[in-house]
C-alpha cells in the first residue's frame, strides 16, 4: 500500500470556512483548536508539508477569557533590536489597543515557524465583534 501525499491543486478544491465565537472561552483552547484547522488536522488527507487547513473566521475575540490573574500578570514582549528597546504590555494593556492581536500571537505560537506558519496565518481572520465581512463564503460553526 502506497502513502498518500495530497497534493497543493487538490486541496484548495476542497477548502471550507469554518465560524467560532470566541465569547466566553478560554484563550488557549480557542487557539488549538483554530491551528489544529488552519494546518488541516482535521481531515484524511492532512500531509505536514502542504497546506490542506481550511479558512477560519473568529468572532468576539476580545470576549476570549484566561484563567486565573493572567488578565494582569500576563505579558507580551517586543523588541526594538537597540539596546534597551524592549517594550512590555499586559494583556489588559493589549487587549484595550489590538482586541484582536492576543488570539493572533497565540495561534501563530502553535503553527511551524517557518514560509508554511505564515502562510496559513493567512487564512486567520479575527473580528472583535459578532459581525463579519465573509457571509457570501457561508461558514460554518466549529463546535469546540
Amino acid at each position: 500500500m502506497r502513502t498518500y501525499v495530497a497534493k497543493p491543486l487538490a486541496v484548495r478544491e476542497t477548502r471550507k470556512w469554518w465560524v467560532v465565537d470566541a465569547a466566553g472561552q478560554p484563550l488557549g483552547r480557542i487557539a488549538t483548536k483554530v491551528a489544529s484547522v488552519l494546518r488541516g488536522k482535521h481531515k484524511a488527507i492532512f500531509t505536514p508539508h502542504v497546506d490542506a487547513g481550511d479558512f477560519v473566521i473568529v468572532v468576539n475575540a476580545n470576549k476570549a477569557k484566561l484563567t486565573g490573574t493572567k488578565t494582569g500578570t500576563k505579558m507580551y514582549y517586543r523588541h526594538t533590536g537597540h539596546p534597551g528597546g524592549i517594550y512590555k504590555r499586559t494583556y489588559a494593556e493589549v487587549l484595550g489597543r489590538h482586541p484582536e492581536l492576543p488570539l493572533r500571537l497565540a495561534v501563530r505560537g502553535m503553527l511551524p515557524k517557518n514560509v508554511l506558519g505564515r502562510q496559513l496565518l493567512t487564512k486567520l481572520k479575527i473580528y472583535s465583534s459578532a459581525d463579519h465581512p465573509h457571509k457570501a463564503q457561508r461558514p460554518e460553526p466549529l463546535a469546540l
